[in-house]
């Protein structure tokens, strides 16, 4: 037994037009199936339908005041699924074409009797591809090319897969509409037609050179401009340079990795590296140069420097991606730099400091004296 159509709508009987209008509109926001999760389609779209059918009646002064006398009965003998949304104002909520559009998407009609608009081709595939960059020509930015493996349209058949791109015949299926009829109870329902996939026509022969798929597989040279600052997360989206199809090509997504660098360590917009200093310098203070991504930079060590300690430079990092006058810092850090091998000179220089220092034995002393001396 049908709902009552007040009843679906949450109205009371003696509800304005405006006040029908203003519910179904809130309702058919909520329940359309474009709006919901794919979990819940199907019983979303048979509640728009519910709703769609009873404001179909209710908005129509003419069909409300059958309902009112004669209830269902009345508007089944006397309208068909098509005449009751015929008439029904469904501008305000789908815009001007939206009645056309709501028959044409659920109900398989629309007010003017007209062939259902075909759906629109579908773009081709997305493609992702991963281009490796040095940490200079992230630095610096590049231009460069890239090699990209993806489907073109080929060339003998223009990408409709037919013989010379003419060989088509009309589905008999749908009559070239590309969508089929069903019926289902009060409604009737379109579906893509099974035969031809919703094209409308159906290959007589097939393309000899793409097989019939309508693309080519082909490597392409593509020139990227590569910005400023980009790192392993980062990520760029070239519109239109993804896989053909019908409704046009696809894009490609760009996943940048940056090779590591035998100096440097990245962390960010900041720049890492070892920096060795000798001992000599360390102990006594100096001059090391430290090296950038694009030249090189004297920087001064305090005496005394221990091994381990970091030093900031400030503004030779990389920059910024979002603003390419910022840049990031240098961490220098400290590495004592012990000579493997010593000259003569150098050995008898250092075992003077060394005892000088107390850090060699005493003739005849023993290492349990020296520790005694030092925690005396």
């Amino acid at each position: 037994m049908k709902k009552d159509y007040y009843e679906i709508l949450g109205v009371k009987k003696d509800a304005s037009v405006a006040d029908i209008k203003k519910v179904y509109r809130q309702l058919a926001m909520r329940y359309h199936p474009d709006r919901v999760e794919e979990a819940e389609k199907k019983q979303a779209e048979e509640r728009f339908k519910e709703i769609s059918e009873a404001y179909g009646v209710l908005s129509d002064a003419q069909k409300r005041q059958t309902y009112d006398q004669y209830g269902h009965s009345g508007i089944d003998q006397n309208y068909t699924s098509e005449d009751i949304f015929r008439g029904a104002d469904f501008s305000s909520v789908f815009g001007e074409s939206g009645l056309d559009d709501i028959l044409g998407q659920f109900f398989g009609g629309s007010t003017g009797g007209s062939r259902r608009q075909q759906r629109r081709p579908a773009r081709g595939r997305d493609i992702q591809y991963e281009a490796e960059l040095t940490l200079e020509e992230v630095f610096k930015g590049a231009r460069k090319p890239i090699k990209v493996p993806r489907n073109e349209v080929c060339p003998d058949c223009k990408g409709n897969g037919s013989r010379n791109g003419t060989a088509f015949a009309e589905c008999q299926t749908c009559g070239g509409r590309g969508q089929v009829m069903m019926n289902s109870g009060f409604f009737r329902m379109a579906q893509t037609c099974p035969a031809c996939h919703g094209e409308g026509r159906i290959t007589k022969e097939i393309c000899p050179k793409c097989s019939g798929r309508g693309a080519l597989k082909h490597v392409r040279e593509i020139e990227v401009n590569f910005p400023r600052g980009l790192d392993n997360d980062s990520q760029m989206r070239l519109r239109g340079e993804g896989e053909v199809g019908p409704g046009g090509p696809g894009d490609l997504y760009l996943f940048i990795r940056v090779k590591q660098h035998p100096v440097f360590r990245r962390s960010g917009k900041d720049l890492e590296l070892d920096l060795p200093v000798s001992f000599v310098k360390a102990a006594l203070g100096g001059e090391v140069v430290v090296p950038t991504i694009e030249d090189q930079i004297t920087m001064k060590v305090p005496a005394g420097t221990e091994s381990g300690k970091v030093f900031r430079v400030k503004g030779k990092g990389m920059p910024d991606l979002r603003d390419e006058n910022a840049f990031g810092d240098i961490y220098a850090r400290v590495m004592i730099d012990v000579p493997k091998k010593l000259s003569n000179e150098q050995r008898r220089l250092l075992e003077e400091f060394a005892r000088a220092s107390g850090e060699v034995l005493a003739e005849n002393e023993s290492i349990k004296d020296k520790i005694k001396k030092v925690f005396k």
